[in-house]
């Protein structure tokens, strides 16, 4: 959503004064000239007479900023359509405002987001995430140590999950009058606990056989935070945008969390997720590893677990009828998850 702006003179060079809560000082530092604002979705547009231009907050550190501008010139170099950050005057990836608030810069690219609901959409997005995996796995560029994903992050982040799990079955068993959330949950949770006990096994069984090369074959840039909010179409290309969270890791990790947002959408349809993989594949083919990575990250039960996190966390007093809505949801959609898991497991064998 665009808001409407603030009017202010070029001619002043801005005069130190705030432009929708950017100072002159921080447009001064930009060869472009800002001539309006408008405020975008967590960033504000810029119109210039050069094209329109995105300035958004950034609160990690330079050396990740420069580190983030550096593989995305490799990324446009090599013809995949994503983000190309702007420096300052000065050549620096962040500028700050007067409050000390970084910034970086970048082209506003005009087109319209995907629509989960448009098949189409789905399957090109899915081809060009493969595209940019396809450039961006061995990455040999300098990667800071902030941006680097130890092997062993998800495993532990799983093995946490379930103390969470378990914390929230204790609470729950303790309770001697349970609200229907808590029904609900104490109906279901052994079996979902048992399932992300099992696949936190498999993990670190994964982990155990495949070492060294074989796993840092899996690795390079990820998006971080690919979904269909950062998927652009403009005319006959597809670009990808919002590179704020990429990291070095395991690149299944954006595959897996595309297609479990699609999958929850779409009820787990089989059909839909074969025809995404296809698309997937048709621009990288996936190597055995990688297929247990994708079917490992699928498997957790990671939706159910979130709930009964937020629930845990939350005000138990008062439970809204959306979280009954949505751990209902989960429940009565798992038996489709299982058939999906077990067209998936077919391509790990």
């Amino acid at each position: 959503m665009i808001e409407r702006r603030r009017k202010f003179s070029v001619n002043d060079s801005y005069g130190g004064v705030f432009v929708y809560n950017l100072s002159g000082q921080l447009l001064e530092q930009y060869a472009f000239e800002v001539s309006d604002v408008l405020k975008g979705r967590g960033a504000y547009i810029c119109i210039t007479e050069n094209g329109k231009k995105i300035i958004k907050a950034y609160d990690a550190s330079e050396i990740r900023a420069e580190a983030l501008c550096l593989f995305l010139q490799e990324v446009k170099a090599k013809g995949v359509p994503a983000d190309s950050i702007i420096r300052t005057k000065d050549d620096k990836v962040l500028a700050a405002d007067i409050d000390g608030t970084t910034y970086y810069a970048r082209d506003y690219i005009e087109g319209r987001e995907c629509e989960t609901k448009n098949r189409e959409d789905v399957l090109a997005s899915m081809g060009a995430l493969a595209r940019f995996h396809n450039c961006m796995n061995g990455y040999e560029g300098e990667i800071p140590e902030g941006m680097r994903v130890s092997p062993d992050m998800l495993v532990l982040e799983y093995e946490k999950h379930n103390r969470e799990l378990k914390k929230v079955r204790n609470y729950v068993r303790g309770k001697k009058s349970k609200n229907e959330f808590e029904m609900i949950f104490w109906r279901s949770h052994a079996a979902f606990l048992e399932k992300a006990q099992k696949v936190t096994e498999k993990l670190h069984k994964q982990m155990e056989e495949v070492q060294g090369m074989a796993w840092s074959q899996m690795e390079g840039i990820c998006h971080g935070d690919f979904n269909q909010h950062n998927v652009l179409f403009v005319k006959d290309n597809v670009w990808i945008t919002n590179f704020e969270a990429s990291v070095y890791d395991v690149q299944m990790r954006d595959l897996a969390n595309f297609l479990r947002k699609i999958m929850e959408k779409y009820n787990w349809n089989l059909e839909l997720a074969v025809d995404m993989i296809h698309a997937y594949e048709k621009e990288r083919t996936l190597a055995r590893q990688e297929w247990e990575q994708l079917y490992i990250r699928l498997s957790y039960p990671e939706k159910f677990w979130k709930i009964a996190n937020h629930y845990y966390n939350s005000n138990k007093a008062w439970i809204s009828g959306r979280n009954i809505e949505k751990l209902n949801k989960v429940i009565e959609q798992e038996e489709q998850r299982e058939h999906f898991l077990n067209m998936l497991f077919s391509f790990v064998k």
